[in-house]
């Protein structure tokens, strides 16, 4: 790497290094954690036996996948890639491209958990135990054992990889969806982006070969063709009304971010409409005319904020246009004002009632299978075309272990606070447990992803 390279690195969570704590402060944090876990019954560790489970379901993979070949559509020659975080630890979804003469072909792959994970396993009874993963700064209570989540199940780079893959054909003027298909497939992902990297290849395609090493600038060509799709589905959504909390996301996040939602509108669409099947949809109720007018009022009395006036119609339009316009320094209060009023959205085997956040009238979740239980049965119900007879009780559990998920990192964090550790910090580049850490400056490029997680993924 260069100096400017490097320089170039040093505002980025990889280039600034983890964390460092002394032994006593790593103590304190764990036994904060343990406190949480028995608060919010979160399970840390696996049962022996579905950990044995687990490893039993790794072994022989790469021949099965070859048995499986014939069975599924054959993707592995298609460009496909992952983007995430540095630090993820599995990777669930990837995502391909192609620009025809009359439409607009995007492909979300989503690894497909179910081929290992079904209700007749123990791992099944796991995940509906615990709900959900769950993700405190620099550690993780996992859904799934990792045993099995970050290796047959993550769609690394050039390995075969089971997929549920959603093939959505969009038309170029519009967008809509001029065909779904929903299919089992193996790809063969062609590169691990982290969300630096993709940006670097938004900005600088040239250097796609330094980036990914020995891969095309064929990958740089279809990352830009992608950024293209999703900045059009992002403004399109804002202009139908869709709530958009972090106007300051960055690209790579867009893109993945764009193309879930995409993926995951299209596969309830198709249960719904397509199969009239029952699924875990997930619904959130919108505020009172009377509480979105206390969050208005509350924002326009801010210093400096200012909604436009064309925007008092819709109160998520107006929210939009106001984040756009507002002093960085008031982001934060206008999110809150917002979040305040915001009933919980949780997940029913009824879709009507629409997700009001979103301006969806039907919505679910599709493409985390590895750490929601609302995608896992979302997956048997496709491929299965069954329903689970305690459907219900799985909507009711999935929303509760949510709820107690989300409590707990928040509390974690205001702990974190306490003790002086900047929580977003602590997120994005780690911790290190040092016996003479270094004195270091607070991150204070906190982002609003508490916020946006109201909204969905």
């Amino acid at each position: 790497m260069t100096t400017e390279d490097a320089q170039a690195a040093a505002g980025t969570a990889e280039g600034q290094g983890p964390v460092e704590i002394d032994p006593e402060m790593a103590r304190h944090l764990e036994n904060k954690r343990e406190e949480l876990f028995e608060k919010f019954g979160i399970p840390d560790e696996f049962p022996p036996e579905v950990l044995e489970e687990a490893k039993e379901r790794t072994k022989g993979v790469q021949a099965e996948i070859e048995d499986e070949v014939d069975e599924r559509q054959d993707l592995r020659e298609m460009t496909t890639w992952t983007t995430d975080p540095i630090d993820a630890q599995d990777f669930d979804d990837a995502i391909s491209i192609e620009e025809r003469e009359d439409e607009i072909v995007l492909w979300v792959h989503i690894a497909d958990v179910t081929h290992y994970v079904n209700p007749d396993t123990k791992m099944w009874e796991q995940a509906v135990e615990r709900g959900n993963t769950v993700y405190l700064p620099a550690y993780t209570v996992h859904m799934l054992p990792p045993v099995l989540a970050e290796t047959v199940c993550s769609l690394v780079p050039n390995e075969d990889r089971l997929a549920h893959t959603v093939e959505m054909h969009l038309d170029k003027e519009n967008l809509g969806y001029e065909e779904i298909n929903i299919y089992k497939s193996v790809i063969r992902s062609d590169a691990r982006l982290t969300y630096t990297e993709a940006e670097r290849l938004l900005d600088e395609p040239e250097t796609a070969e330094d980036v990914l090493e020995d891969q095309s600038v064929d990958l740089a060509e279809k990352t830009e063709r992608v950024w293209e799709l999703a900045d059009r589905m992002h403004e399109q959504r804002k202009e139908e009304g869709s709530l958009v909390l972090n106007p300051a996301r960055d690209r790579a996040h867009t893109i993945i971010e764009e193309c879930m939602l995409k993926a995951n509108k299209a596969v309830t669409h198709e249960l719904m409409w397509n199969r009239g099947v029952e699924a875990m949809y997930r619904v959130h109720p919108q505020p009172s005319p009377d509480e979105w007018d206390e969050a208005l009022v509350e924002i326009q009395e801010l210093d400096g904020v200012s909604i436009p006036g064309d925007a008092w119609d819709d109160p998520r339009k107006a929210v939009n246009a106001t984040l756009e316009q507002a002093p960085g320094r008031q982001l934060d209060k206008i999110q809150w004002a917002v979040m305040k009023v915001m009933p919980r959205a949780k997940y029913m085997n009824d879709p009507f009632g629409g997700h009001h956040a979103l301006n969806f009238e039907i919505y679910g979740h599709f493409t985390s299978p590895i750490r929601r239980l609302s995608d896992l049965i979302n997956h048997w119900i496709v491929y299965s075309n069954d329903v689970p007879e305690d459907l219900i009780a799985l909507c009711d559990r999935a929303s509760d272990r949510q709820k107690d998920a989300e409590q707990c990192e928040r509390e974690y964090k205001n702990f974190l606070q306490e003790v002086g550790l900047d929580p977003s910090a602590v997120n994005n580049r780690g911790i290190e447990v040092v016996e003479n850490p270094d004195d270091e400056d607070e991150d204070e490029d906190a982002e609003a992803d508490a916020a946006d997680a109201a909204v969905e993924e």
